[in-house]
């Protein structure tokens, strides 16, 4: 566990890890620079059980300070974990049985139960389980949870670890040249319970995951062709960067909107609508030049529906009046399920 100013939901997260069925373990925690009371925390939990294995270091990047965690593992096999989400107790017994069993895979993880910042289950987050099934997902996206993944050490040694750059998108980066070596998967089972909550995860931070998402992406197709990786001496990604390597602003920027509505979507889920709104109207301030239409109308839509239920019921209707402007057509479809809940129409017309 890395650990950096994440004081709210840490006990917790520390807690579900030493509560583990699975009791064979050392517990790295690496601190990168809190300022809060994080490392307090940390060290009264190492005060009382001996399998905490505090590192301080100074504040540096998030691959940066996996790397350091990682490098300190002693056994075979790396547990991550995020500190603030929450292990479900068998997660550990449940993952290391499969290893056991399963010597060609370098990487499993699981499936999650979403909750929100007061840990209130929200939705369950499933994922593709066997090797052939994730390697086509991980063409498209990341299919695996990082604070579910069990990594043997030696997977994460010839994977050269975590690339600094390509940060918030290093885990994916990282998965991405693990399964170039060694099989995958992914267990049925809950094995975390994954809080979603607006500190999370920013809009600018969302930004430069998906450029790292697409970086990493690239990166795999170059080294797929046998070429020299150009991405390993990078030092950070940026929008030119990707144009440079193949990626064009119009493929970044459907991206970006298309990561953008999903963190909406899922601030709505749990309950964030403030959040939500906020990140919709900054989106949509931006001057976009690729985004399709309907990409458009349908923030529009979701911010219609964020003003309706604040009770901004004249914001509402103007919202849902700039999303038909945008995209007439959304009336026959998409529209129907807001018409429905404010009851302008009725299901049997539908």
């Amino acid at each position: 566990m890395v650990v950096c100013d994440v004081e709210r939901f840490l006990a917790e997260s520390i807690e579900s890890i030493l509560n583990q069925t699975f009791t064979e373990f050392d517990f790295v925690i690496v601190d990168y620079g809190s300022t809060d009371s994080s490392k307090g925390i940390i060290k009264h939990y190492a005060k009382q059980d001996p399998r905490i294995r505090l590192y301080e270091i100074p504040q540096c990047g998030l691959g940066e300070a996996r790397n350091v965690a990682c490098s300190l593992a002693r056994g075979r096999y790396i547990a991550l974990m995020d500190a603030d989400d929450v292990a479900v107790p068998e997660r550990l017994q449940l993952e290391f049985d499969f290893m056991e069993k399963n010597p060609k895979v370098g990487i499993v993880g699981g499936s999650v139960q979403w909750i929100n910042g007061a840990g209130q289950a929200l939705y369950l987050g499933c994922v593709p389980m066997h090797d052939k099934e994730i390697r086509t997902a991980l063409t498209l996206h990341n299919p695996f949870w990082q604070p579910t993944v069990l990594l043997r050490t030696e997977a994460f040694v010839r994977s050269g670890g975590y690339r600094d750059a390509f940060a918030p998108s290093e885990d994916y980066d990282l998965w991405l040249r693990v399964v170039e070596h060694f099989q995958c998967a992914n267990l049925e089972e809950v094995v975390l319970r994954y809080r979603m909550h607006p500190q999370q995860v920013s809009l600018r931070k969302k930004k430069q995951q998906t450029l790292g998402m697409l970086a990493a992406q690239r990166s795999a197709i170059i080294r797929k062709t046998g070429k020299a990786d150009p991405f390993n001496s990078c030092g950070a990604i940026t929008a030119k960067l990707l144009v440079e390597y193949g990626v064009d602003e119009a493929t970044q920027e459907k991206a970006l909107v298309s990561e953008y509505r999903a963190w909406i979507r899922h601030m709505v889920l749990a309950g964030e609508t403030s959040a939500a709104l906020n990140a919709g109207l900054e989106v949509l301030r931006t001057n976009w030049t690729h985004v399709e239409a309907w990409q458009v109308a349908d923030l529009y839509l979701t911010i219609a529906g964020l003003h309706w239920a604040r009770g901004e019921f004249f914001e509402s209707l103007r919202s849902a009046i700039y999303a038909l402007q945008t995209r007439p057509e959304v009336l026959g479809r998409p529209l129907r399920p807001w018409l429905k809940k404010v009851g302008l129409i009725h299901t049997e017309s539908s």
